[in-house]
Parts: C-alpha cells; structure tokens; sequence
C-alpha cells in the first residue's frame, strides 16, 4: 500500500502558476530564457539543530563553528507512525488536489478568506476531515500543543517533477493565530528561513563537539553576520510535526526551495485563531462558530 500512495500523482503536464511564479511544467511549455528570476540564495547558510534551539554555520562556510541561538522552532520526530502515514496520505489521494502555484498542489479545509479585505465566509465549511480526529488529539498531549484549536488544515502536494517549491513568506496575522503547526510526510525535506529586517546577528564561537556542547558551553558574542544574508537551514524529517512560534513565526519567512524536494512530499499545515477571534476579541462569536464547525471533523476539500 505505502508504495502505491508514494508514487508521483498523476496529472504532471498541469500547471497552477500565476503571475512570477513557475514550476517545471510552464518553464518547459515557455521554453527559451526566462525573463522571469528565482529567489537568489541566501550568502551565508546555518543549520538549525532541534536538541539546542541553537543554528550553527554549516561546514566549509565563511561561518562554520559560529551560532546564534534561533528561538521558536520545535520539532518533534515521529509523531505519527508510518502505518498511519500511509493510511492519512491514501485518504488525501481520495479527494480531488487542485493545482497550485509553483509546482504544488492543494487541498484546503477552512473558510474562505480574502485576507486583503479581510473578510472571510463559513459557507461551504464543513470541518477538518475526519482522519484528522486522532492527529489533533495527540497534539494536545503536547505541553506546546495542549490548547491548540486548529480551525483550517491546508494539505500540499510537492512532486519533483514538477518542480514544487514554496516562495518565502510569513503567514497571515489577522485571522491566524501564534502557532503554525505542520506535519511532514513520504519524504524529508528541508525548511529554508530568512529574513530581510535590516541590522546584524549576533555571533558565538561554538565549543568543540557541537551540537552536544552549545547549550552550556558558549562564548560570549564576538561576531556579527547582516541578517539579509543569512539562511537558516530547518531540516525536516519524515512524519515530524513542526511548530513556528515567536520570532520564527513572525519575523523568519519560511520556503521550501525546488532543490528540496526529493520524492513526493505531503504536507498538512494546521492553523489556530488569533486573538480577535478568541473570546474577549473584536470577532469572538465568529470565531467560536469557526471552531464548532472546524472540530466536528466532517469536512470536504473547499
């Protein structure tokens, strides 16, 4: 079963690409040079390591052996087991995936929202499916997750034939709340965050045998590095759930680069309410009408 559901999707002469973006198939259907320009990559690249919050220069970099600590990440590997993997997966393939943009494909669970004029509708809005009962109950388990009340799940189809990848970006803040929380699935990948804020980073020159020895025993700041040039490298393993808080929600842009993308990846992003849609907020009994029609768990893909 598991091989059958890992296999690439069909429909790869489709493209969903708008505007600057592209993926493999229209770069292919356009032909030529392009006019239009990838994201450039970052000069200056750091790992992120989960058992020390910390991220440390990658090997063979102007960098390497230096770290700044890179708050807000946590990671938490094998959340679900492959069984369930291969089970969660085949349900998605039941559904229709709509085409997106640059390579991807989609299924969204949640209410409709122009978030430029932030306004939204419930119509059509049935729930989050069914299969994802279990995975929001062992979130809860959790003590970063155990009032998480997850009211939209986006799942996203990244195949390398067609060149999937995500652009850099931060997620909405009217209608999203503090934690955005992704499960990875069918294959690793990597999480590439940057941000363009203007100013430096703070450096410390890591002891010998990192990442075991940083957390007690760092130096004191005697280097800086532009925070425009700066990529932090967050690596993903197969059926890890993540969670961006804080400063790696707000202020880090989150992409998955072309590059990354292996084999087939899914991925099920899940989404809670912020603080204008929670009781005492401006919109409060909207959102508790979000939240019951969220958590029944009978939803279709919008």
């Amino acid at each position: 079963m598991a091989a059958a559901v890992v296999a690439a999707p069909e429909g790869l002469r489709e493209c969903g690409c708008k505007g600057i973006r592209t993926c493999l198939i229209c770069e292919r259907q356009r032909g030529g040079d392009p006019p239009w320009q990838h994201s450039p990559q970052k000069t200056h690249r750091f790992i992120y390591y989960s058992d020390t919050g910390w991220a440390v220069g990658a090997e063979d970099s102007d960098f390497e052996g230096w770290a700044f600590p890179f708050p807000g990440v946590t990671l938490i590997e094998d959340f679900v087991t492959r069984e369930e993997e291969a089970e969660m997966v085949q349900l998605m393939d039941r559904e229709p995936w709509k085409l997106s943009q640059s390579g991807r494909r989609k299924q969204d669970y949640g209410p409709k929202v122009n978030f430029r004029k932030q306004k939204l509708k419930t119509s059509g809005f049935q729930g989050l499916p069914s299969f994802s009962r279990e995975v929001v109950r062992r979130m809860g388990l959790y003590p970063i997750l155990e009032d998480f009340q997850p009211v939209e799940q986006c799942n996203l189809d990244y195949c390398p034939e067609r060149g999937s990848a995500i652009d850099p970006h931060l997620d909405d803040t009217w209608l999203w709340g503090e934690r955005l929380v992704s499960l990875n699935l069918l294959s690793p990948t990597v999480l590439s965050m940057s941000r363009e804020a203007p100013g430096s980073l703070l450096l410390c020159l890591a002891p010998s045998g990192f990442p075991e020895a940083l957390v007690e025993g760092v130096m004191a700041p005697s280097r800086s590095v532009l925070c425009q040039e700066v990529e932090v490298a967050v690596p993903l393993p197969r059926r890890s759930l993540l969670v961006l808080t804080g400063a790696a929600r707000h202020q880090w842009k989150h992409a998955i680069h072309r590059r990354h993308i292996e084999a087939r990846r899914v991925c099920a992003t899940f989404r809670e309410l912020s603080a204008e849609f929670c009781p005492g907020g401006r919109q409060q009994e909207l959102g508790q009408e979000l939240l019951q029609i969220s958590l029944s768990f009978q939803g279709k893909p919008m």
